[in-house]
């Protein structure tokens, strides 16, 4: 379960990253293991990035995430449309990282709730603030750490669609495919599906 991981700043590393997801997503489905998946990125540099620093320091984190999916949700990554990816890859990110899922549903999911479609600085700022009064870990952060952390938090919105605009904070609530919503919600996720705003 999620309440027993621990808090991360892992997404620092590796935010939403869609395509390197996707990638990675493919080799699982191939039949190779994560280890084989490291060695033919790196040697093939197939996420085509100038510095193998950045792919090391993503890669332990994709593998993460694409490890949360099951063969199903795998192959909804590779084989659906884009925007449609797009919400499995968040799916993914909230299943692997606790503070991420807790953001998603203690704050964007209650916006949509409350019919409050703007997302506030202030309002992340109270986030991470509350989370460090509750947690030792958190409250141990870097302040650049933390600033690095609310970017990539944002960004990921961006990048799965729930901020369409680039310089806007106005929240636009994902379309779940009815298929994948059913399957979520099958096989134990619904908390999940009540996070992206359903």
């Amino acid at each position: 379960m999620l309440e027993n991981q621990p808090y991360m700043s892992a997404m620092t590393g590796a935010p939403f990253l869609m395509f390197e997801f996707k990638k990675v997503v493919q080799l699982q489905l191939d039949g190779l293991s994560d280890k084989e998946i490291k060695f033919k990125i790196l040697e093939e540099n197939i996420f085509q990035y100038d510095k193998l620093s950045s792919i090391k320091r993503a890669l332990p984190y994709l593998l993460k995430r694409a490890n949360v999916l099951d063969e199903k949700l795998k192959k909804y990554v590779v084989e659906q449309p884009f925007d449609l990816a797009k919400i499995a890859n968040l799916f993914a990110l909230m299943k692997s990282d606790r503070l991420f899922f807790e953001f998603m549903n203690e704050v964007i999911s209650e916006k949509f709730e409350e019919g409050n479609h703007i997302l506030e600085r202030k309002d992340v700022n109270i986030f991470f603030s509350s989370k460090a009064e509750q947690n030792q870990d958190v409250a141990n952060w870097s302040v650049k750490t933390i600033q690095k952390l609310k970017q990539v938090f944002e960004k990921a919105l961006r990048d799965s669609g729930i901020f369409r605009e680039k310089n806007s904070r106005v929240l636009h609530r994902l379309i779940l495919d009815e298929e994948l919503k059913t399957y979520l919600i099958q096989i134990g996720d619904a908390q999940y599906v009540r996070a992206l705003g359903e």
